[in-house]
């Protein structure tokens, strides 16, 4: 699959410039594969380059969640899991800087509180299920358990500030911090978790000539604020993903599982 895009971003001469010649341009495309070998499909069905360049072609557009894509054969804490996004907009010195996740959440903790019944990461708009919905979910849960599953929580986040290679590292490590609040546990060994981080460089974030206390404006402040938004997004969009799976094979989805969490809140309802 990266290879198709590749091949669709050499076609439109974008990448690393390597000579005189406009064409001469080497595309960096990294990539990283969630483990769903047999799941709702034949095991030898795999991505051709097709696909990369179908998706390349396509960017830009609408996108799809749930469980589609890579998110076909993901699983999350027993249930299935799936492609999900979320973004926020930071407000820094009056500049409004956009930051985004997309992830495909295939866990192998527990994604939904057991004595709850809701996601682990407040999620507005949900409601506590039923209580015959909350025991067939701990009861599914504690069937699929055992054997432990092999599983990869991958996606990227992204943002409009013009970060250096470093600065967009440490927004992939706070990323993560967004798995650990949706997730638990969270990056266990049998889990091996991989995010990317990106930035357009569209926004200006200033620089740090100011002195070490004097954070008011300072490029290290912005930075702080940007990586506290990325764990807030990941954590987000690994609920999106959970939220709108439908269930493939003989795996049930959260919505399949807890239809009554989806019932609209009772107005001026408090949540506990």
């Amino acid at each position: 699959a990266a290879h198709g895009v590749v091949t669709e971003l050499e076609r439109r001469r974008l990448g690393v410039p390597v000579g005189d010649d406009p064409r001469h341009v080497v595309p960096v495309v990294p990539a990283a594969v969630i483990f769903d070998l047999g799941r709702g499909g034949a095991f030898a069905k795999r991505p051709t380059p097709e696909f990369g360049r179908r998706a390349a072609r396509g960017a830009g557009g609408s996108a799809a969640r749930g469980s589609v894509g890579a998110g076909t054969g993901a699983r999350a804490g027993g249930l299935q899991g799936g492609v999900g996004m979320a973004s926020t907009v930071v407000e820094l010195a009056g500049m409004p800087i956009t930051v985004a996740a997309l992830v495909v959440l295939n866990a192998a903790g527990d994604v939904v509180d057991r004595s709850t019944g809701l996601p682990f990461e407040r999620t507005p708009g949900l409601r506590r299920p039923d209580a015959a919905e909350r025991r067939a979910y701990v009861s599914h849960r504690e069937a699929s358990e055992a054997p432990p599953p092999l599983n990869t929580t991958i996606g990227v986040v992204a943002t409009t500030g013009d970060l250096t290679r470093p600065e967009a590292g440490r927004l992939a490590m706070a990323a993560h911090d967004g798995i650990a609040r949706s997730v638990r546990p969270a990056h266990t060994l049998v889990d091996g978790d991989a995010v990317f981080a990106l930035a357009t460089g569209r926004d200006d974030l200033g620089h740090d000539d100011r002195p070490l206390g004097d954070r008011g404006a300072s490029r290290t402040a912005h930075l702080n604020r940007l990586a506290a938004a990325a764990a807030d997004v990941f954590a987000m969009a690994c609920v999106d993903a959970l939220t709108t799976a439908t269930s493939h094979g003989t795996t049930p989805s959260y919505r399949g599982l807890c239809p009554s969490a989806f019932r609209a809140l009772p107005e001026h309802s408090s949540r506990r």
